[in-house]
């Protein structure tokens, strides 16, 4: 898909970010060039970013847990007795097997908010143990990943998830398996 002005406005760009698009001429391009060129230039929040606004909602789920899949031995070595974060991500792969069952969405929403209840600490701990807190303010934690997939929100459990594993690639191994999902 071709990356447009008009597109990025519709999606709610926030203005740094639209500005350094315009700037650096990545407007009209392809959205897998588009992508790589904001990774080059260590724009990755931006990147996954867009990548969450083009997926459609089975996609979104698919991206959220494999991003907090990533992310979640970290919380399990500081909680090894919580496994409500890797109850979530169950349950969402419970909804991509049957979207339509009422009784995936309702497991899917109560794994959900009992993960969502160790969100502050999880997010926290995660960041600090990736060194990224600065830059993961405002997302939602890697135990919640699993609830914003079935919520549609990806963006946000995907953006903490690769905030919170920024050592090791991470980011960039979730940013790959956004555009592979984009295939």
């Amino acid at each position: 898909m071709e990356i447009t002005k008009e597109f990025l406005q519709s999606k709610n760009a926030c203005s740094p970010s639209y500005r350094w698009v315009v700037e650096n001429k990545l407007i009209g391009l392809e959205h897998p060039e588009f992508i790589a060129k904001l990774m080059e230039n260590n724009r990755f929040s931006d990147a996954n970013w867009l990548i969450t606004k083009l997926f459609d909602k089975m996609q979104s789920v698919k991206y959220a847990i494999f991003a907090a899949e990533q992310v979640l031995d970290i919380y399990e070595k500081k909680y090894p007795d919580d496994a409500r974060p890797r109850l979530a991500i169950e349950a969402a792969k419970k909804y991509l097997t049957n979207p339509n069952a009422k009784t995936a969405a309702r497991a899917a929403a109560r794994a959900a908010y009992d993960a969502d209840s160790a969100r502050a600490a999880a997010y926290a701990d995660a960041a600090r143990a990736a060194a990224y807190a600065a830059d993961a303010v405002g997302a939602a934690g890697a135990a919640r990943a699993a609830y914003a997939a079935c919520a549609a929100g990806a963006a946000d459990a995907a953006y903490a998830a690769y905030a919170a594993g920024a050592a090791g690639g991470i980011k960039t191994s979730i940013i790959n398996f956004g555009l592979e999902l984009l295939k």
